[in-house]
């Protein structure tokens, strides 16, 4: 861990990297292949690589829109080891590359398409440990739209002096830094040296443990436990501070801490209410706020928003929506549960951040204003949900396969995501719910501070999970809503004053969802064990509604209607454009 000394010396060392590539050219050479594709199947050696310590040095100059960095990494062998390997967008130059302290002659490494491989002295055995130093410089990719591509945003703010944030998910961390571009690959503990300009203030992960001012530059150290790689991030600008203590039901105070632009205090002291009414909410809906240790933060973006771990960029402008909150601090802070403390094994599984983490803004709303806002909050996200293709696929989801409007997973994710687990919750009750999703994210039912971390978890571990708590077989469940892509269906047949029911599935079990019918005012439940269930009709003209309480996520073609009506005035609309010129 770096000294108050030593964090100044990385600053003057990086600064003299940076000025030598002020002379790139401004336009942005393609993503490698290995860089545009985060989260791709690890190989056998970073699959061994263990990270219990980083120290990642990072100098920022907005005069040039350069970076120059040190990552020094603790390296602690899973199996046998005979070299390291580091994934980092070409487009950064590794300069230098030490081991054990000792600079590695060139070559015994090197840094092409995206991977940075150091061949060790000696095999490192299984439990053993080495230290590796990478230092390196460059041009960061520009982000063309954050925060859906990644890179480096570089804007000003209102006074003309330099703001700054990086959104890397989609891509990955390597956009910036030596990683192993993986959800399951968390350094253990990093402290984070940032240094910028001096009167710019970097806000970063975890905790702020020194700043430091020398020859016009500032470092700012921060200190962050088991960060996901993504979630790693900095937001520089001319920020001032609004900051609250929180006072946890499980003991903790907790600080929350929001750097906003200069002329933005009266927007910013609201949201910093607004967040101690989230940490109400989701302390009392599913358990401990993870990082109570380190903060509860937010920093003001130039764009929209992202859920890096303890502080959440946001760029909603202060806006309010329909229902008085503001649904974006919302969204991205439901992440400090479902992204940043349980974080999904692979790609695939990117549901259980996104789909759990939205739906707990209808949760929130059914908790702050009651069921009506719950339903409607519901609804809008039920005319998002396409579910042409599996929520969980098979094997590694790209980036194309995200940005994909035609197979709409990157909706699904979301929308699909939480009507599955509005669903899910309706059939096992409340009580089994929430059980399943301490679990999940906490790793065991009685979470309080000190006794649990941050975890990695699947779609599978879920489904274990629930069938553990209620006791009963999930598989007719989660294969129909995550292995198959057709929403189930219902098919009505009638026989005289008898009406039969069945469930019409891809998935290969019977779909065992009980069922609420309404006939004539009267309720009758079906538990369609079989998939099937039957109901007498007191009169030929009796009125029946199917789930009159939207406890089911089912094949609506009213839905599918209205989305195609949508989807070909958009298209009306981008053709009138056209012509028009």
């Amino acid at each position: 861990m770096p000294s108050l000394v030593a964090g100044a010396g990385w600053a003057l060392g990086l600064a003299l990297a940076s000025r030598a590539l002020a002379a790139d050219p401004p336009e942005q050479a393609p993503l490698a292949p290995r860089t545009a594709e985060s989260g791709a199947p690890l190989d056998a050696v970073q699959r061994a690589m263990e990270l219990p310590h980083l120290t990642l040095a990072l100098r920022v100059d907005p005069a040039r829109q350069t970076i120059a960095g040190r990552a020094d990494y603790s390296v602690r062998a899973a199996a046998p080891l005979d070299k390291l390997e580091f994934d980092l967008d070409p487009r950064l130059q590794v300069t230098k590359v030490t081991l054990g302290g000792q600079p590695l002659p060139a070559d015994r490494w090197s840094s092409k398409a995206g991977l940075v491989s150091i061949a060790l002295s000696a095999p490192l055995a299984k439990g053993a440990a080495v230290q590796v130093g990478i230092s390196y410089a460059g041009k960061p990719r520009i982000a063309p739209k954050a925060p859906w591509d990644g890179g480096f945003v570089w804007s000003k703010a209102d006074d003309g002096k330099p703001w700054i944030a990086t959104a890397v998910q989609s891509e990955g961390c390597d956009l910036f830094w030596p990683c192993l571009d993986h959800p399951s690959k968390r350094v253990a503990l990093l402290d984070f040296v940032v240094t910028v300009p001096e009167g710019l203030i970097d806000a970063s992960n975890g905790k702020l443990v020194e700043t430091t001012t020398a020859d016009g530059w500032t470092s700012y150290h921060w200190r962050a436990r088991e960060p996901n790689g993504y979630g790693v991030s900095l937001q520089i600008g001319p920020y001032e501070l609004a900051q609250a203590d929180f006072a946890s039901r499980f003991g903790d105070t907790v600080p929350i801490c929001f750097w906003y632009l200069p002329g933005h205090r009266q927007g910013a002291q609201r949201l910093v209410g607004e967040v101690a009414d989230f940490l109400h909410f989701f302390e009392s809906t599913i358990g401990p706020y993870p990082f109570a240790d380190e903060k509860a933060g937010f920093a003001e973006t130039p764009h929209l928003g992202m859920e890096h771990q303890t502080v959440n960029a946001y760029g909603n402008g202060y806006k309010l929506a329909p229902e008085g909150y503001d649904w974006l601090m919302n969204h991205e802070f439901s992440h400090e549960w479902f992204a940043n403390q349980l974080t999904n094994a692979g790609t695939a599984d990117m549901w259980l951040q996104e789909g759990l983490g939205s739906y707990m803004q209808p949760l929130y709303l059914k908790w702050k204003n009651g069921d009506a806002a719950y339903q409607a909050a519901l609804w809008d996200m039920r005319k998002k949900v396409y579910s042409r293709v599996p929520l969980v696929p098979q094997g590694f989801v790209s980036s194309a396969y995200y940005d994909d409007a035609e197979a709409g997973w990157g909706n699904d994710i979301y929308y699909k995501g939480a009507w599955i687990a509005h669903t899910l919750r309706g059939l096992i009750g409340d009580k089994a719910f929430f059980a399943s999703l301490r679990q999940m994210v906490y790793g065991r039912d009685d979470p309080k501070p000190g006794n649990f971390a941050p975890r990695t978890a699947s779609t599978d571990d879920f489904r274990r999970i629930v069938e553990r708590v209620t006791g009963k077989p999930m598989g007719w469940f989660f294969d129909t809503y995550f292995r198959t892509a057709a929403l189930p269906s219902l098919v009505e047949t009638c026989r005289g004053s008898i009406l039969d029911l069945a469930w019409q599935t891809e998935a290969k079990e019977p779909f065992a969802m009980p069922l609420e019918v309404e006939v004539t005012g009267k309720l009758v439940k079906l538990p369609m064990m079989d998939g099937k269930g039957s109901v007498r009709l007191p009169s030929p003209t009796a009125h029946v509604v199917l789930d009159p309480n939207a406890r089911i996520l089912r094949y609506d073609p009213a839905i599918e209607a209205w989305q195609k009506q949508e989807a070909d005035d958009k298209k009306k609309a981008a053709a009138a454009a056209k012509a028009k010129g």
